[in-house]
């Protein structure tokens, strides 16, 4: 690591080495002589005069790059696109008068780019499949526990630990799916020429329309797509980078819904994220354990929601057939919305595979309100024994507002029970109101909903991708 200049904390802190290489610049042009390649191939079988010994140069020369003659050709003629014709052509002089014959420079660039975001979107389903793989086996474990839910972040009807987790892992299964539909519709620019007319291979093909025409469906194949886009500028529309970082975004926004609550349980002491043995919470008050690793998911979450910003604003200053002002920030904004969700998966990985929870502290705090909560079976069973609902009603409404005085005003424990008990309208002794304590009375079909979820939702998706299970993150800090 460099210390005498700037250097992307997501490259040195947060992204996989496997992202990274994604966005790399040797990815970058080892896909551009593919792609240099594939042109070759086709326009030699579509009849033009190439042959198969400098198609086999090519080949021969397809990895062993010579950046250095690139980057000094790039100082003399500033274009990259240029640069590399030339670089290559150094290594293969007998090929050198046929690379990028008929394109333009976005062949290279824009081709490149679906191909990289189509790997980093498969790099991001993977982990993703992995997160909804570890919340899952959370989810079914402790589909039972009963706990406070929340409203408002006040105290409200019992749910279970697995019940609140199904919902960070619905939130997860719903961005696999948009995922999908994103990656399977992903197709190439194809061979467009400088305005998108395909007027130079028209030239080339001495006016055939039928050649012109099997140009974009054989590149296609040959480089793994299911097809190119019908029609374009220079450039494909940027509505795909749109489409791509809204995605990410979506995965962002889960995982923020997800790390938030887990900072809020940890607050709770219900639920903590996993903490390493000497692990410092501060440096000033050596007994901290903060969410560190959920902040970190939050943080780097609302960078890649902001992002969307970019593709959208780049997609609407566009004119016409195609200007340059989204070069700069398509260097930027995309492969760094990919390796800040890069990082935040391998966070994600790491919480839910780690998660603590600690049943007594869960179920203290659920017993604390549990009271207030079971008012309404305490009264149909004081009904039952020939109480007046009404009247019933209004009892429990004033005993309530003195147990609630007694918590909050005088720290006590929430005593509304032994008010209850004490109170002969009610007609209900200790073993009656404790019968009515049960937890699991009032988490109603939470358990059920997990199991059916898991089952109808969650299982298949996992049997569907079990090839892609069993990955594990490494978190550098």
């Amino acid at each position: 690591m460099s210390t005498d200049r700037y250097s992307s904390p997501l490259s040195e802190r947060y992204a996989s080495k496997e992202m990274q290489y994604i966005f790399s610049q040797d990815m970058k042009f080892r896909t551009w002589r593919k792609l240099w390649i594939a042109l070759a191939e086709i326009e030699k079988e579509l009849g033009l005069n190439i042959t198969q010994e400098q198609i086999d140069e090519l080949k021969s020369h397809q990895d062993d790059i010579n950046y250095d003659v690139a980057k000094a050709r790039e100082k003399e003629v500033r274009h990259d696109v240029m640069s590399h014709v030339y670089a290559y052509g150094q290594q293969c002089p007998k090929a050198a008068g046929i690379i990028h014959l008929g394109a333009t420079s976005c062949y290279v660039g824009d081709n490149t780019d679906i191909i990289i975001m189509t790997e980093g979107l498969k790099l991001v389903r993977k982990k993703l499949l992995n997160v909804i793989a570890s919340l899952a086996k959370f989810a079914d474990e402790y589909k039972d526990l009963p706990t406070l839910g929340f409203t408002h972040f006040q105290p409200a009807q019992p749910t279970t630990v697995g019940k609140r987790a199904s919902l960070w892992l619905q939130d997860f299964t719903i961005d696999l799916e948009d995922l999908d539909y994103v990656l399977d519709n992903m197709k190439l620019l194809g061979s467009k020429g400088t305005t998108g007319t395909q007027a130079s291979f028209l030239e080339l093909f001495d006016g055939d329309l039928t050649k012109v025409d099997k140009l974009d469906p054989m590149l296609a194949e040959k480089m793994g797509f299911k097809g190119c886009m019908a029609v374009s500028g220079q450039t494909y529309s940027r509505k795909i980078d749109m489409k791509v970082v809204n995605v990410l975004a979506g995965i962002a926004s889960s995982a923020t819904k997800m790390a938030q609550d887990i900072r809020l349980l940890q607050h709770l002491k219900e639920v903590e994220e996993p903490h390493e043995a000497k692990q410092i919470g501060s440096s000033a008050m050596a007994y901290k354990r903060n969410p560190m690793r959920s902040e970190r998911i939050c943080s780097l979450s609302r960078y890649v929601i902001v992002d969307t910003l970019n593709p959208a604003i780049t997609e609407i200053s566009q004119w016409f057939e195609r200007t340059l002002d989204d070069s700069a920030n398509k260097r930027l904004s995309i492969p760094e919305g990919f390796l800040a969700v890069d990082g935040i998966l391998d966070l994600c990985m790491n919480v839910t595979d780690g998660l603590v929870v600690y049943p007594k502290v869960i179920e203290k705090r659920l017993m604390s309100e549990l009271p207030f909560m079971a008012t309404e079976n305490i009264m149909m069973d004081a009904v039952k024994l020939g109480g007046n609902r009404q009247e019933l009603h209004e009892k429990i409404r004033e005993l309530s507002m003195i147990a609630g005085d007694h918590v909050k005003k005088e720290g006590k424990d929430n005593d509304l029970l032994e008010m209850i008990v004490k109170d002969p309208a009610f007609h209900m002794d200790e073993d009656k109101i404790k019968d009515c304590m049960d937890p699991k009375k009032y988490t109603g079909c939470s358990a059920h909903q997990v199991e059916r979820f898991l089952d109808e939702v969650v299982n298949p998706i996992l049997e569907a991708n079990k090839d892609e299970l069993g990955l594990t993150a490494e978190i550098n800090v």
